[in-house]
């Protein structure tokens, strides 16, 4: 992984997302185009979960791109967004997809929300030529332990009630797969997968901003449905956008106890 990008790339990756998504989306969607600017994607790209094509967009890896999504809606989206090169709709788990067709693959935060992922992982791998690459970012076990919600909770005895505020948020989430590195690698190795790195992300504080701007983010609902747009008043002053907040993230995005994960997976030989 790049260590460092230049300022003026941080800033502009900020703004994107900023400019775009409700700010609890946005924060989480820059730190996570700044973990992939790091990496070297190379062409064709299988694109696992390409949902409404944002992500690739601001990315700018749509052109190189083959979206996959199981979903019509989003499909649609992303289509008329005119981002990818070209979109299938198809389950991860069977993929439309020659063996060993493709250098690289990405998922960003798709995996967690498929129940049976290890069929996923599989034909991932599949596809990948010989030395191919999967990179892939999914929450972690931290948001079922560390969510405000759980700690506001605990703090006043209610452990019971924690333990019920963590499943009602990851149920309305669609998490299925929160776990440890440790899980996730060993999955990855069942896959056919030879070389594993990975790296936290996104401090517990950040998690639970975007806990909470779930509820504060309404409004940017309501302005979606009305104008078509999340954002009415895209400005970095704009103080609802929290920009400076966000930018002091992508400075250091990686952290210890990092509430989600980074993986960057070698299929080998």
């Amino acid at each position: 992984m790049k260590t460092n990008l230049p300022p003026g790339m941080l800033d502009e990756i900020a703004w994107k997302h900023l400019s775009t998504l409700p700010y609890f989306r946005g924060m989480l969607r820059a730190v996570e185009h700044c973990l992939y600017a790091r990496m070297e994607l190379t062409s064709p790209i299988l694109d696992i979960g390409a949902g409404d094509g944002n992500f690739a967009a601001a990315l700018g890896t749509g052109p190189n791109s083959l979206g996959v999504d199981p979903w019509y809606e989003p499909i649609k989206e992303a289509s008329a967004l005119g981002v990818y090169n070209l979109l299938v709709q198809a389950w991860g788990g069977a993929l439309p997809v020659e063996k060993e067709s493709f250098p690289c693959a990405v998922s960003n935060s798709v995996l967690e929300h498929i129940p049976d992922v290890q069929p996923v992982l599989d034909e991932i791998c599949r596809v990948l030529t010989p030395d191919g690459v999967f990179f892939f970012t999914v929450p972690n076990q931290r948001f079922r332990t560390e969510l405000w919600g759980c700690m506001l909770l605990r703090k006043l005895g209610l452990h019971r009630a924690a333990a019920r505020y963590s499943v009602f948020f990851n149920r309305i989430a669609r998490h299925y797969n929160l776990d440890e590195p440790e899980v996730w690698t060993e999955r990855l190795k069942r896959a056919g997968f030879a070389e594993v790195e990975h790296w936290n992300y996104f401090p517990i504080s950040a998690m639970r901003m975007l806990e909470r701007g779930h509820a504060a983010g309404l409004p940017n609902l309501l302005w979606k449905k009305l104008f078509g747009s999340w954002i009415l008043f895209p400005n970095r002053r704009n103080p609802f956008l929290r920009y400076k907040r966000l930018r002091a993230l992508l400075d250091a995005p990686l952290c210890e106890n990092g509430t989600c994960t980074f993986f960057a997976v070698r299929k080998g030989a």
